[in-house]
């Protein structure tokens, strides 16, 4: 299975009890009105923030390269009363009649790009649809390894109609010539007795600030800031969760 099609099956399924945090709309309320609409949000799962952001009145846009997710997506808004435009596409090959003048990733998401040549394609796809004056948002984790005490333990939840989601760490390699965490999982979904399993491989691909300065120049992209999240300070090699803010070169 490709990394692109990892938030599929059961693993949508779990997607919304498993995750760890939630969103915070906020800095993405006002990256948007401060840069500008239409807006994209890259990596809009089942909807979060993106459905935050319609219901403030914001024109904003989604895609995702999950189908299960991209329809999990148009079920919530419906019942949330609003009407986005939610795409099924993959950012590196994203083909959309607009251009917007904010786009935001939600999230690391960009990490899930499993290696330097789709991160590249994904940062061009990202030019091409900015406005002239338009920015990107984009947020990054560099990852430890998983201790080595998490890996074989369980997390479950239960949703409304009492099915139990299940995530198991299995196995993990962990690559930094490559920059690659790669962890096997276990998700099961135990419905009226009988339990679906489906083994993933989630693949981290991280990024440093000087890599991702290489790969925006070879896209053709102007970096406007790169911010450590914790110090607000310029990023550095020590940085954890950092913030690139681009635009088309001038």
């Amino acid at each position: 299975m490709e990394p692109a099609d990892f938030y599929s099956g059961i693993v949508a399924n779990a997607y919304g009890k498993l995750k760890s945090a939630t969103f915070d709309p906020e800095p993405y309320v006002e990256f948007v009105q401060m840069h500008g609409q239409p807006a994209l949000e890259i990596g809009c799962g089942d909807g979060e923030p993106m459905l935050d952001l319609c219901a403030a009145g914001l024109d904003v846009d989604g895609v995702d390269s999950s189908l299960d997710m991209v329809e999990k997506c148009r079920k919530h808004a419906a019942a949330r009363g609003v009407t986005p435009q939610v795409f099924h596409q993959r950012v590196e090959d994203l083909s959309l009649e607009r251009r917007y003048a904010a786009i935001y990733f939600a999230g690391p998401t960009f990490n899930l790009l499993p290696d330097d040549q789709i991160a590249a394609r994904a940062l061009h796809a990202v030019g091409e649809h900015l406005t002239e004056d338009g920015v990107a948002l984009i947020p990054f984790w560099v990852p430890g390894r998983t201790p080595e005490t998490e890996l074989g333990v369980t997390r479950s939840a239960k949703d409304e109609s009492g099915t139990e989601f299940r995530y198991t760490p299995l196995s993990e390699t962990y690559d930094r010539q490559s920059r690659t965490r790669t962890t096997t999982a276990r998700y099961e979904q135990v419905m009226k007795g009988q339990t679906a399993v489906a083994d993933r491989e989630w693949v981290i691909h991280w990024h440093t600030p000087a890599s991702i300065r290489l790969l925006c120049a070879a896209a053709g992209l102007d970096v406007i800031d790169l911010v450590d999240d914790d110090s607000g300070e310029a990023a550095s090699d020590t940085s954890s969760y950092f913030t690139l803010t681009v635009g088309r070169r001038r």
